[in-house]
């Protein structure tokens, strides 16, 4: 296994760095408005419980960790001799999807269908305990998780609540058929994987993105210099104002912004800026790739060209407006910066049949990430109120020694970003997280 970066393994040593971030789609500014399964015991293994033998002839399994998360057993209708049947269903269907008689597939049972087919098994980069402790600290809630190797790209855990059990509609029967009208009939849906499909409003996240252009075009000499931005920045050419949400916002260096979430030093800055290295910066770091493939495919994280106004521009600086992420990529932008400025490719599939991973590509020079990276590591924490969807992004060192980037969505009205945190924080370790009350959506 590569040996991760120096910098990177002297900043992940210490307390994980910890940026909690809560977007919203609107933001009231001054004069500015603009989507279960128990822990488990300590001495039961995280992973798939069984490992039952492969019917011959049957397909082939999808793999966590050497072990099968599906199976397979005669069906009794030639035509389809093999009925599919999971292991933990629920906690690994964001990864398998799912694969029924009668309804079709989804997921990787889609995507590598011929090689399953081909009796061929499927090695998946998932950890399951970081898998089990994402499942955990997500049950009950509508929300997503995901952890990626900074160095290599693997993702280690995937995870979207509410889940479901692929194995409860793998047949053609009236049960079957039962369990698939009532799951997509739910509300949220079940079946999107919010960790890759769903994007939202990232609120304080892109001031990573702002503050790295800001860096890397020299308009700031480093994280520690003043900027010299006055409490109340007014938008130029208007009377739409953004007031830093601390006194120490005046002012502010870079270190001081991100901590506070100084909505008026990134509305300046971008002022400054203009919106083409901002946009320019963003697709660097992944924003506005329609084909981001882990070979799941990722929905487009959204970075508007060429805001129409000032204003909308100042939004765009706050990741609101039309500015949205996926938490796979807020969970790469993270990554980028704890990789020496380099951008992984994300993988889940683990087996030399695969295409070679993705190559890393340069985001950002290794000392703008430096920077950023020292700024994050002094346990920088941000919000913004939000009516919406709560992000936390952390990083931290699993028992094995990779460092990781962590990003961790929870859809609530109320400020759960402490919730969440405690999941990323959890997933790092791998350590299964305390179950919410059930009533918790």
């Amino acid at each position: 296994m590569p040996t991760p970066p120096l910098r990177a393994l002297r900043r992940a040593a210490a307390v994980p760095v910890l940026v909690t971030l809560v977007a919203m789609s609107s933001m009231s500014l001054t004069g500015c408005t603009s989507d279960d399964v128990s822990p488990v015991p300590p001495d039961v293994s995280p992973g798939p419980s069984r490992m039952e033998p492969k019917p011959a002839g049957g397909p082939g399994d999808i793999l966590v960790a050497g072990r099968a998360v599906t199976g397979s057993e005669p069906s009794g209708i030639p035509k389809f001799p093999f009925r599919r049947t999971y292991t933990d269903g629920e906690v690994y269907a964001s990864v398998t999807g799912y694969r029924s008689l009668a309804f079709g597939d989804a997921g990787l049972e889609r995507i590598v269908r011929s090689r399953l087919d081909a009796g061929k098994d499927v090695p998946t980069t998932i950890d399951p305990a970081l898998q089990r402790a994402a499942f955990d600290g997500l049950r009950g809630r509508t929300g997503a998780a995901i952890a990626v190797d900074v160095r290599s790209g693997e993702i280690m855990a995937l995870v979207s609540t509410p889940a479901y059990d692929p194995g409860s509609f793998a047949g053609n029967t009236r049960a079957d058929a039962d369990a698939w009208g009532r799951l997509n009939s739910a509300e949220p849906r079940p079946t999107l994987n919010r960790a890759l499909r769903r994007a939202e409003n990232p609120g304080s996240a892109a001031h990573l993105v702002v503050a790295a252009t800001a860096l890397e075009k020299g308009l700031v000499p480093s994280v520690d210099t003043a900027t010299r931005t006055p409490l109340v920045h007014t938008v130029p050419g208007g009377t739409n104002r953004f007031t830093g949400p601390s006194p120490r916002c005046e002012n502010a260096s870079l270190r001081t912004a991100l901590k506070h979430s100084c909505t008026n030093v990134f509305a300046a800055i971008a002022a400054d800026l203009g919106a083409g290295p901002l946009k320019s910066t963003a697709a660097a770091f992944g924003f506005g790739d329609e084909t981001l493939d882990t070979p799941l495919r990722a929905a487009e994280s959204v970075w508007p060209d060429a805001p129409e106004t000032p204003a909308r521009l100042a939004l765009t600086a706050n990741g609101l407006s039309d500015v949205t992420a996926t938490p796979v990529q807020l969970a790469l932008v993270l990554a980028t910066v704890l990789n020496d400025g380099l951008r992984p490719g994300p993988r889940l599939l683990a087996s030399s049949d695969d295409p070679a991973p993705a190559p890393s590509v340069r985001v950002i020079s290794a000392r703008t990430a430096d920077q950023l990276a020292d700024a994050l590591g002094a346990a920088t924490t941000a919000r913004v109120p939000s009516s919406s969807v709560n992000w936390a992004l952390t990083t931290g060192r699993t028992p094995a020694g990779r460092t990781l980037a962590v990003a961790v969505t929870l859809s609530s009205a109320a400020d759960t970003t402490a919730d969440a945190t405690a999941i990323a924080r959890r997933i790092t370790a791998g350590q299964p997280a305390p179950a919410p009350a059930a009533s918790r959506r």
